[in-house]
């Protein structure tokens, strides 16, 4: 039976596979005692991870022995967040899993620098008095630290010394953390025990796209490198945001329309509501509201007005980048608040004519909308979180890419068997 879109109108890989899911759903038709989520779990477990479109370019890789700064400036040039990391050590006919240590997030570099800071704003506060610190000291105490291992426990005085120092400071603070010396000089192998996996959980070609969803949902991971493992090398990354855009453009086909047309209500979403959403107000120290992301282990926050109802903004992890690659849009505030932040940074995008969600505001929706509505959105506005509101427009939940492509598989019984067992485990002190 044709698709409604017709295949004339295939004009994307990402269509292209689409029509390949549909095919098989009109298949499996005849084996009504299948459930539709049955039905979908066995569709994505015939199409292969060697269908997914390939990145645009060549999987852009960062040397292990760059230094922090280099880092950050080739994943701001190139526009992307995270990236592998090539062990330059390691012999031509290495293994994929001896050939890379990992994956660095821009977010985890500008993570594992304030964690520094905390240990240098400790002592700047230790040896100034509190009326009045030292604002020509914040450097100096940069250079000399030395590198140490993060711990597991959290020491609260020290998560507070960064705001009250950085407010001291006003803008000058991230100036002086762009241009200090361990960022110029720690190189990112250096803080290898602060990525996420070591080295990284990865697909092959022949893995299914059920597998693909489970891991991109279920076991929260928010990018899969594709390994050639003949070659050892990465050939593919596939990310949340490239999966939710294969979904946008399914918009149309039948097996698509019998789950997107589902009211978020109806799904369960949003999973996580407002009585247990994390929020920043507008008001506080923006470094506060990245603190407390890193100790919650979160992506993103809600910003809110002062009366912790009403959405106006949004804070993501990733939004961290910009304390790293323009920390002059900072200079005349005296204090950094998370409005201020938000500010400052839309004002900068604007003057390099870049387009980014955060200029539109705060993105949101009600629990009568369709899965298909908010998929569109996120996809139109490259956003990785949406947030619901009641009628009064008040505060009513999260929902995340990862929530979306959750609710699209789940998980049968026994189904990852040993496919961990060649992994090697997050590093125990994992900060990010």
């Amino acid at each position: 039976m044709e698709s409604p879109l017709g295949s004339a109108r295939v004009t994307s890989p990402e269509a292209e596979i689409g029509h390949r899911v549909e095919d098989l759903w009109n298949d499996v038709q005849i084996e009504s005692l299948l459930s539709p989520s049955e039905k979908l779990n066995s569709c994505f477990e015939s199409v292969l991870v060697s269908s997914f479109p390939t990145v645009p370019s060549q999987v852009i890789e960062i040397p292990s022995d760059a230094s922090l700064a280099a880092a950050v400036e080739i994943l701001s040039k190139q526009k992307i967040l995270s990236a592998p990391v090539r062990n330059v050590s390691s012999s031509e006919d290495a293994s994929w899993i001896d050939r890379y240590m990992g994956i660095v997030e821009f977010a985890g570099i500008a993570v594992w620098l304030l964690h520094q800071s905390e240990v240098a704003a400790q002592e700047i506060i230790a040896s100034s008095p509190r009326s009045g610190l030292i604002k020509g000291k914040l450097t100096g105490t940069f250079d000399s630290l030395t590198l140490e291992t993060p711990t597991s426990s959290e020491d609260n005085t020290t998560l507070d010394s960064v705001p009250e120092v950085a407010a001291s400071m006003g803008g000058s603070f991230f100036e002086n953390l762009a241009s200090s010396e361990i960022y110029k000089s720690t190189k990112v192998e250096d803080i290898a025990g602060s990525f996420r996996w070591a080295p990284f959980l990865a697909l092959q070609s022949c893995d299914t796209f059920l597998t693909m969803l489970l891991l991109l949902s279920k076991y929260r991971v928010k990018s899969l490198p594709v390994v050639d493992l003949g070659e050892g090398k990465i050939e593919n990354i596939i990310t949340q945001s490239s999966v939710v855009h294969m979904l946008a453009e399914c918009v149309g086909l039948h097996w698509f329309e019998n789950w997107g047309t589902k009211t978020l209500f109806e799904l369960g979403l949003p999973m996580t509501k407002s009585s247990n959403l994390i929020k920043a107000r507008e008001n506080e120290p923006v470094l506060t509201a990245f603190q407390l992301m890193k100790k919650k282990g979160i992506g993103g926050l809600p910003v809110v007005d002062d009366s912790g109802l009403k959405p106006v903004g949004n804070i993501s992890i990733r939004d961290v980048q910009y304390l790293l690659t323009a920390p002059e849009i900072y200079k005349d505030y005296r204090t950094i608040t998370v409005k201020n932040f938000l500010t400052a940074v839309r004002k900068h995008l604007e003057e390099l004519h870049e387009t980014s969600a955060m200029l539109l505001g705060v993105i949101t929706c009600t629990e009568e909308e369709t899965i298909k509505d908010v998929i569109l959105q996120l996809d139109a506005h490259k956003i990785h979180r949406i947030y619901t509101v009641d009628k009064l427009g008040h505060l009513a939940g999260v929902i995340t890419l990862r929530d979306i492509i959750s609710k699209l598989v789940h998980e049968p019984r026994h189904y990852f068997g040993d496919f961990f067992d060649g992994v090697v485990p997050m590093p125990q002190h994992c900060r990010v």
